[in-house]
Formats: C-alpha cells, sequence, structure tokens
C-alpha cells in the first residue's frame, strides 16, 4: 500500500508539511519514491497565476533541447526556482542534473485563443516534451499549467525534501498532494509517481484497479490526447475525473457515479435513477475494481476523498476553518493539525464524497443516494 497526504489552506504552507506528515506513517510505505502536487502557489507566484509552469527532471542535453524547443515556439522564461542539489544524493535517490520549476510568458500570438484552445495548446506542448523526453532519455516532464508545480523523486520522502531543499520561502502552495510511494513494479518509473494530473485535474490513489484494461481501452477511443502514458492503474482515475467533468459537463457529486454506480435495486428508487442508469450504461467500462481510496484536486481547488465498494483501504478528513487535510490515516492528520476538533473528523463510506471546497470553511459530504445537482 501507499499512503495519500493532502492539506488545504487559507495561508501558504511549505510542501515539508505534508511530507513530515508522510514521515509519521512510514509502515505504510517503503522509501521507494514520493511525489508533490502543489497548486494556488505562494511565494513569487502569487503575481503570475495565469503564467504556465513547466515542472521537470532534466539532463543538460535536455534542458538545452528544452530551451531550443521552448524560444523556437515563442515561449520565454519569466521566473525559475533554481534547485541547485549536493552532488551525492541520500542513499536511494539518482543523480540528476537538474529539477526544473520555471514559469513562462505566452508568445503574443496566443492572445487570441480561447480559454479552450488556450488548454489543448498547453496540453500538446506538456505531451510534446514528454515523448521527446521519452525518446532521448533526457527529459521527464510532469506538468506545464498556470499555478501548479509537481515535483517527483525515487527515494525516501523527508530524504527528497530535505535534498531539494523544499522548505524554501519561494515555494509555498495553499494545496498540497503528496504520496509516499510503495513500489508494486519492479523497475521504478517516475510517471507511475501519484499525483497524475490532467488539465486542471489530479488524483491519487492508494489501491488497485484491477479494471485498469478495460478502461484504458475506453479512454483511449474517446479522441483526447491527454488520456495518455497509463504507466499506472491508478492513472485513469485522473483521466476518468477530467471525462466526467470536461468531456460530459458533469460535476463532482457524479464522478462518484460513474467510478462507483449504486446497484439497479438503488438507481430504481433514486430521485435521479432514470438519469444515473443511462450514465451507468453509458459509462460502464469506466467502472472501477478495487479497494481504493482516492484523493482528488479540482481547477477550483475543491479537494475530494472517495472511496470504492470495498472500502479496504483508510481515509479520514479534518480540520478547522480555513485548514483542512486528506490523510490515510489518523496518525498523518494529528501531526498536522493537532489543535483541530477531533470529533468532526470523517472518515468516508463507500458511498461517501467528502469535499472541502475554495472556501476551505467545512468538509461537505454527498451521498450517493442524495439528488444530484444536475445542469439544465
Amino acid at each position: 500500500m501507499c499512503r495519500l497526504f493532502a492539506m488545504t489552506s487559507d495561508e501558504p504552507l511549505s510542501p515539508m508539511a505534508a511530507l513530515e506528515a508522510l514521515d509519521v506513517m512510514r509502515e505504510g510505505h517503503d522509501g521507494s519514491g514520493v511525489g508533490i502536487f502543489l497548486r494556488d502557489l505562494g511565494g513569487p507566484f502569487e503575481e503570475m497565476k495565469d503564467a504556465p509552469i513547466l515542472s521537470g527532471i532534466f539532463s543538460e542535453k535536455g534542458l538545452k533541447r528544452l530551451d531550443a524547443f521552448m524560444m523556437n515556439i515563442g515561449f520565454m522564461t519569466k521566473y525559475k526556482i533554481s534547485i541547485k542539489v549536493p552532488k551525492t544524493p541520500p542513499p536511494g535517490v539518482p543523480k540528476r542534473d537538474v529539477y526544473l520549476i520555471r514559469a513562462y510568458e505566452y508568445p503574443e500570438e496566443w492572445d487570441g485563443y480561447s480559454r479552450e484552445q488556450l488548454f489543448d495548446k498547453l496540453l500538446d506542448i506538456r505531451l510534446t516534451l514528454r515523448k521527446m523526453g521519452e525518446a532521448e532519455n533526457d527529459m521527464i516532464v510532469f506538468s506545464f499549467w498556470p499555478d501548479v508545480i509537481m515535483i517527483k523523486e525515487i527515494g525516501d520522502p523527508i530524504q527528497v525534501g530535505e535534498f531539494l531543499k523544499l522548505d524554501r520561502k519561494e515555494l509555498k502552495a495553499r494545496v498540497i498532494m503528496a504520496q509516499g510511494r510503495q513500489n508494486t513494479n519492479y523497475a521504478i518509473n517516475l510517471y507511475a509517481c501519484h499525483p497524475f494530473f490532467t488539465q486542471g485535474f489530479s488524483t491519487m490513489t492508494n489501491g488497485e484497479n484491477t479494471a485498469f484494461i478495460p478502461i484504458k481501452e475506453y479512454l483511449t477511443t474517446r479522441g483526447f490526447a491527454g488520456y495518455y502514458g497509463f504507466q499506472s492503474d491508478s492513472e485513469v482515475f485522473t483521466h476518468i475525473l477530467h471525462y466526467t467533468c470536461r468531456k460530459l459537463g458533469l460535476g463532482l457529486e457524479c464522478y462518484k457515479h460513474v467510478i462507483t454506480p449504486l446497484q439497479d435495486e438503488g438507481l430504481r428508487t433514486h430521485p435521479n435513477g432514470a438519469f444515473l442508469m443511462n450514465l451507468k450504461q453509458s459509462c460502464r467500462r469506466l467502472i472501477i475494481d478495487g479497494p481504493n481510496c482516492v484523493i482528488g484536486c479540482l481547477p477550483d481547488h475543491s479537494l475530494f476523498m472517495v472511496q470504492d465498494r470495498k472500502k479496504l483501504r483508510p481515509g479520514v478528513v479534518g480540520g478547522r476553518p480555513g485548514l483542512f487535510a486528506f490523510s490515510s490515516e489518523i496518525c498523518g492528520l494529528d501531526a498536522a493539525i493537532p489543535d483541530r476538533d477531533k470529533s468532526k473528523d470523517f472518515q468516508p463510506m463507500h458511498l461517501d464524497t467528502a469535499i472541502v471546497g475554495p472556501d476551505r470553511q467545512e468538509v461537505k459530504i454527498c451521498c450517493q443516494t442524495e439528488p444530484l445537482p444536475l445542469p439544465h
């Protein structure tokens, strides 16, 4: 099993806060890797919310190829964080040349693009760079998106965080997702490390999805370039979230109805039964098999947690107005927010979606048996 931890805060926090919570839960991960997702950034990124930020790992050769490619398409560097690391990494951490966090100015010819055109172009660039890196083994590209930074590396989470000096003042965020990895593959591929990200949507998962192959086959026929990669069976949770919200135009409340629909007898008595029966039939190849606990983030900065029907992976949500956390274990929550009202902690069951919205005032619980706020 892996361990998951996410925070949403009115005040920007260091990613080390999440890594310290993961460290408390270290019996649930083997130190084989860590993934960090940062959104609603603070520090110098506060004043450049619309600037796309490229996150990844590059060799010196790859960095030169990146610079040539970006200049050729009209992108100029606006701001960067230089991560200078010691020559000798901690045990288990590979030696790298450059960890890149760089914000760009858009090309002038992009000024007339619609929001959707802009999103598609950013996606195309990320995928192009990823494929360039895969061909030459000199680039690993995690994200290219406004107000988002992603960091992934092999090794113990705390050691990686200290090695990369992630406690620096210019690297803070109001939304943080972090995963401590339990290696279930023979080789470690950083593209298989959670969290995953597609066009503003991100998820991470503790569990396994044995329905991976039919889901992958369905998604790859949807005509959307972003459903790509599939180095992990858990990556499809991000793709399904994007598909539900962007392609079907439905809200987060419907995500659970796509991945774990109600039994037919439950649908017959549901206030939106006819709609949900049609959704179940149309999206039946997106139904997951677990056990899985999923934590995710929406473009509006909402955080959520869901469980599948097997409910065999732990998960708890708690906090106070202005600061909430989602954790695989209560000890992680205790480490991050010890002064909360613990009587209000909530452990989602298989019908629940626990959500903390962008106002960060409360935990909202949506149950699959309740009426849905469907679009007209």
